[in-house]
């Protein structure tokens, strides 16, 4: 992705209209090993329907969906600002699915694309955002590089798409 390329605010349509896109994106990540709540062999009977229902939460105000596009205007990156906290706890949002694809990685997108989602998160008045990633994955050395506090590890957290249990590592930041 060329740096003057801006990532940008996918509506549930635009989700809807590009979901071959974005299922591409998930599967290529799923397949390769990324741990983001998916198991392996992983294929559209799965990913199509993730986005459908992303779409349907984007509609009612429960997160934001940020792409990022490579200079022929294809998607290569998405992630997610989950905005459906519970009632006490307004100031803060989390971040999930941060999904590069394989053939656009080494190229800054993931740093865009949480720069942007940072930005997103202060105009929606967030001041705390948190999330999780699998420990020892690049993923967690690429969350604290971007000035992410650790909190801990919860080992045996989950499953990665082969199987193995691995930890998961919490991280917050404020804004």
């Amino acid at each position: 992705m060329a740096s003057s390329t801006p990532c940008f605010v996918l509506s549930a349509a635009q989700i809807l209209s590009r979901v071959d896109e974005l299922s591409d994106i998930l599967e290529t990540c799923v397949n390769n090993g990324a741990s983001v709540s998916f198991m392996s062999p992983f294929n559209r009977d799965k990913s199509r329907p993730f986005w459908l229902n992303v779409a349907q939460s984007v509609t009612r105000g429960e997160r934001i969906v940020l792409g990022a596009e490579d200079a022929q205007g294809a998607l290569v990156g998405a992630v997610q600002l989950i905005l459906n906290q519970p009632e006490n706890q307004p100031h803060r949002a989390d971040v999930a699915k941060l999904l590069v694809h394989t053939s656009a990685r080494r190229g800054g997108v993931a740093r865009k694309l949480m720069s942007e989602l940072e930005s997103c998160a202060r105009e929606q008045g967030k001041t705390l955002l948190v999330l999780d990633t699998a420990t020892g994955s690049g993923a967690e050395l690429f969350y604290h590089n971007c000035g992410w506090q650790k909190v801990g590890v919860i080992p045996d957290y989950a499953k990665m798409p082969d199987g193995t249990l691995t930890g998961t590592t919490l991280f917050y930041k404020y804004l």
